[in-house]
């Protein structure tokens, strides 16, 4: 059977359902993801999966190729992401499985297969390509059975979170999975919860469940000023990624909700080692080296992280996009949910809100992603091109892109892992010299992408 080979990604598969994904080919997928299973050794994985209304016709058709390779799966049903990665460690199973796209529309559907708590990606993820289309499985008989994770995952986080004064919070889960667990374990925890859009529907009628989009944040910074909360959540349609509305409707990017974790944390633990990717400010990175904490730059995307955090015995580590990575009191793998606790347990214990913990931060102007399209097969070569214009002119880091700094800012250009697009982000001391940073790498892209376009 052939495959689009453009939904075996970085870090995923992922298509558009009834295109590149049907019941007949994700069968076939699971033979080959439980012939690759086999062949580690493994047996006993978990099975989660999202709410999108493609997920339980994909979860049949991929048990069924599963159990012909004599996997035993723990099927756990609609869960968040991060409730799949828990139960791998907590039922100590060999690896999982999640049937999700996450933020992507409705239409799309796909898996996150892990070894372990961690997904595998990259040439990994290729293998499975080539598993599924030579036809050679590994035959056997399975076993499947169920298990209510969600009960087990809140009962260990609210063991694990001490709370001082509660106060009010609201919740925005865009219809996706995470509001059935974090509603009721927050107010479990003893606070006001007021929940938005809470209730599971996977045709994400309200907005789309992407919180790195402000405009998806609209309806939380509203709410959030009306009830008089202290903080807003926003997550994905898996429950991995979180978004942040301050007391004042004022959104907290991934960077500098990383700060109010890593100052939290060191306290504790002097001489911490924290990961953020290539896209942080700066100002994250010096305030961990001011505090006495070590802070590595590296490269963007979940599985990536996960292994330098494993490498450098990393406490914490966390992503623009609002994937938080505690190995500090936790496992080590991305839970917006488990993010959300602990900057709840960080504010009442403190009695500070959002905006008073990030006091002594310099403020800087910086902008969000800027995405321009460039084909797939052009992407990472007009970024080579890029890096050779800028050397000799200006100090740069190249661990995932090109990072130029220009001592009072600095300016990226890297290639998208999932969409043929390049990424671009911005930053400076002010709007005067964001522009001419600005102006100066946009100069320098435009002549790489006229060379080789």
């Amino acid at each position: 059977m052939r495959f689009n080979p453009r939904i075996f990604r970085e870090y995923d598969i992922r298509g558009i359902v009834g295109e590149d994904l049907d019941p007949e080919n994700v069968k076939v997928l699971g033979r080959a993801i439980g012939t690759y299973y086999r062949e580690k050794g493994i047996r006993e994985i978990s099975l989660g999966r999202d709410c999108r209304l493609s997920s339980p016709e994909l979860r049949d058709a991929l048990v069924e190729g599963l159990l012909d390779t004599g996997m035993r799966i723990t099927d756990l049903g609609v869960v968040p992401t991060p409730l799949l990665y828990f139960s791998i460690v907590w039922l100590k199973q060999g690896g999982g499985v999640m049937i999700t796209a996450s933020h992507n529309p409705p239409q799309f559907n796909g898996f996150k297969v892990c070894v372990g708590k961690d997904a595998i990606y990259g040439e990994e993820i290729k293998k499975l390509h080539l598993m599924a289309e030579s036809g050679r499985f590994i035959k056997g008989t399975g076993e499947i059975r169920f298990y209510d994770i969600k009960t087990d995952y809140m009962d260990f986080v609210a063991s694990q979170i001490k709370v001082g004064e509660p106060f009010k919070v609201v919740l925005d889960a865009g219809n996706g999975t995470a509001g059935v667990v974090a509603v009721p374990l927050f107010e479990r925890l003893g606070f006001e919860v007021y929940g938005l859009y809470c209730e599971m529907d996977g045709t994400f009628p309200n907005h789309h469940p992407d919180p790195t989009v402000e405009d998806n944040l609209k309806d939380l910074k509203e709410k959030v000023k009306e009830v008089g909360a202290l903080v807003g959540f926003g997550y994905d349609g898996d429950g991995d990624r979180l978004g942040v509305v301050d007391e004042k409707g004022e959104i907290v990017w991934g960077d500098r909700l990383m700060v109010i974790f890593a100052r939290d944390i060191l306290k504790e633990r002097e001489g911490g080692v924290f990961i953020a990717e290539v896209k942080c400010s700066q100002v994250l990175f010096d305030e961990i080296e001011r505090l006495g904490g070590k802070a590595i730059m590296w490269k963007t995307g979940h599985s990536l992280i996960k292994d330098k955090m494993r490498k450098e015995g990393a406490l914490l580590a966390g992503e623009m996009s609002g994937h938080m990575f505690f190995a500090d009191r936790y496992f080590g793998f991305d839970d917006a949910i488990y993010a959300s606790a602990r900057l709840l347990e960080i504010m009442s214990k403190t009695k500070k809100r959002v905006s008073e913990l990030l006091e002594g931060l310099p403020s800087t102007f910086a902008t969000p992603e800027i995405r321009r399209e460039c084909p797939d097969e052009l992407k990472f070569k007009v970024v080579e091109r890029f890096k050779e214009m800028v050397k000799g002119k200006y100090p740069y880091v190249d661990i995932d892109g090109v990072r130029v700094n220009f001592g009072d800012g600095w300016g990226l250009v890297r290639a998208s892992n999932t969409q043929p697009a390049l990424v671009l982000r911005f930053e400076a001391q002010s709007p005067e010299r964001l522009e001419e940073i600005q102006g100066v790498i946009g100069e320098l892209l435009k002549e790489a992408m006229e060379e080789l376009c």
